[in-house]
């Protein structure tokens, strides 16, 4: 197995995913932090009702768009976590490109920012493709 991909090297790679979103979504998404961890911690997955680490290759933390408010000042800054480990693994299964496999998990992860539930990006991605 191709696992000895850095976490800068996907960091570097999402980098690039943020930097081709147009305006004016891009403009809203300064605030970002992006990090790269080898897996979610067993709190996650447990939240998440994921069993098997390798399940999860991106989540996003932080408050929507669409619930964000004047008075919600103070919060930390929205993060979108990138897990490392699966998403080599999903690369090596699928054979797709993994600046592609990254990309499309930021984008996926941008799209819970904008206050996008999973079922709504699907049917968006059904309509696309």
């Amino acid at each position: 197995m191709k696992l000895h991909i850095s976490r800068h090297r996907i960091e570097a790679m999402a980098h690039k995913a943020f930097a081709r979103i147009p305006a004016p979504f891009s403009e809203h998404l300064r605030d970002i932090v992006v990090r790269v961890e080898d897996f979610a911690d067993e709190e996650t997955l447990e939240a998440l009702g994921i069993e098997d680490r390798w399940g999860l290759t991106g989540l996003y933390h932080g408050r929507p768009m669409d619930e964000q408010s004047i008075w919600s000042s103070g919060d930390m800054p929205p993060v979108i976590t990138l897990y490392r480990m699966p998403l080599l693994g999903e690369w090596q299964a699928t054979g797709v490109d993994l600046e592609a496999l990254v990309s499309h998990v930021v984008i996926h992860e941008v799209g819970h920012h904008f206050g996008l539930s999973d079922d709504e990006m699907a049917a968006i991605e059904g309509e696309a493709g």
